[in-house]
This record gives C-alpha cells, structure tokens and sequence, in this order.
C-alpha cells in the first residue's frame, strides 16, 4: 500500500527520514541509534576506567619464583624469562604486559605454548609468577655496555 506524501512537510525532511506518519508520531529511528550510540561512546570508557588497572592481585615474588622453576616455564622462557631462541620463546621478564594482559595470554596462548587453564594454574599462583617476573631487572641497553660499544 502506498502512503500519500504529506505536502505539508519539505523535501528536505522526508530525505532526513523525519517524515510524520499518519498519527502524527515521528520515525524515532534515527533518534534512537543516535542516543544508542551516544550512551555506548559515552559509556564504554566509564566502564574501562572502573576496572582496568595495571596492578595485579598481590602476588609474592619469592613464591613466584618456585613456580616459574618447579612448573617448567624456565624450560622454554628461561631463568629470568629472557626468552630463547631454540625454543621460540618470548621474553617475559620483566613483562611489559600488564597482569591482566599476562593472565590473558597464559590462559589462552596464540602461538607455541600450551594454554594453562585455571585448573593448572590458579589466579594467585600466576600473581605469584607476574610477581617475579616484575622483579626481574631490565637488562642493560646495548649503548651501555662497555664491549659492545669498542
């Protein structure tokens, strides 16, 4: 069925999807995505602000140390998570990641490495382990040591 355009309203408007209907309502369409989007461009960042935080559960390095040697992840990353090139490990000591980013990885890993569920490895374990590898000094820069720069 076919609607009569309302001769009142300018071309303008209707190309706008502003056009009133019969019962004098407005298409609330546009409106609505507007308001829609608005409260999610608004929204969002409030919410990443509440919880994001680079600060990871309390975790002990001394503990963190034991796991990282008795659960093998030294194997492939290292003693001090350098990383190795035999075995295609990543550096992660010191991490540059932050916990939550860490957790992330460990739990689901996107490369070589087996994922260790929560079962293998408990949230405050794996605190424990971030804890150490934080401890970890950063190696020197290569403009800093002495034999390098001969």
């Amino acid at each position: 069925m076919r609607i009569p355009k309302d001769r009142s309203q300018s071309s303008a408007t209707r190309r706008m999807g502003l056009v009133v209907n019969r019962s004098g309502c407005e298409n609330r369409f546009p409106a609505l995505l507007l308001f829609v989007f608005a409260a999610l461009l608004l929204g969002v960042p409030a919410l990443w602000a509440g919880q994001s935080s680079d600060a990871p559960p309390a975790g002990n390095a001394e503990n963190g140390k034991k796991l990282f040697m008795n659960d093998g992840c030294y194997e492939c990353h290292g003693r001090l998570g350098q990383g190795a090139a035999q075995t295609g490990a990543a550096r992660i000591g010191p991490p540059q990641l932050s916990f939550e980013g860490f957790q992330s990885y460990v739990r689901a890993p996107k490369i070589n490495m087996p994922p260790y569920s929560i079962k293998a490895i408990p949230d405050q374990d794996l605190a424990d382990i971030y804890a150490y590898l934080k401890s970890i000094p950063m190696p020197p820069k290569g403009k800093d040591i002495p034999l390098l720069n001969k």
